[in-house]
């Protein structure tokens, strides 16, 4: 398969997955090199494709079907809380979009995230206790910002009650 064939099939498995899809899946299903992906989806980025890299693999950013309501919340917690913020919050139907701190050097710093189910949550947390990364709060003594995403408006109310009353929300 040429290039140009495996860059439209990737953009097709990206645009019919609900889910992100790593790069090391992406080179086994083409039996080429994870660097290789990388550069396939540099190209594809460059051709103005929403493609997105989170922490779960690529995905491709599609039109919203319908409108969603969307908050930044401000918070602050020790890491061994990060597992219990993200359960509250997506437990109420909201999904964590990103993570984002104010770095004194390299100013703002984002994390895709793109969080919405337990299992993700789970993924989430094997990875990060699997490879001893650092949480990027973690270079703000915790605090931080998140981009928070639900289809009712009225979710996002309740998140920030259930943020408060855990004591992670900065008033």
């Amino acid at each position: 398969m040429d290039k140009s064939a495996r860059r439209i099939k990737i953009l097709e498995l990206l645009r019919n997955s609900k889910n992100p899809i790593s790069g090391s899946e992406l080179s086994k299903t083409f039996n080429i090199s994870r660097q290789i992906i990388v550069q396939d989806i540099s190209v594809l980025k460059a051709s103005n494709h929403q493609i997105i890299s989170t922490a779960q693999g690529y995905l491709l950013l599609k039109s919203p079907e319908k409108e969603v309501a969307r908050k930044v919340v401000a918070v602050s917690h020790k890491p061994e809380d990060t597992e219990n913020e993200l359960k509250m919050l997506v437990d109420i139907g909201v999904t964590i979009v990103d993570v984002r701190v104010e770095h004194p050097i390299y100013g703002e710093l984002i994390g895709k995230l793109l969080i919405e189910t337990s299992n993700q949550i789970k993924d989430f947390m094997e990875r990060l206790n699997s490879t001893g990364a650092k949480l990027v709060s973690e270079l703000t003594n915790g605090i931080h910002l998140h981009t928070l995403e639900a289809e009712n408006p009225f979710r996002l109310i309740e998140a920030e009650k259930i943020l408060k009353k855990a004591g992670y929300l900065i008033d």
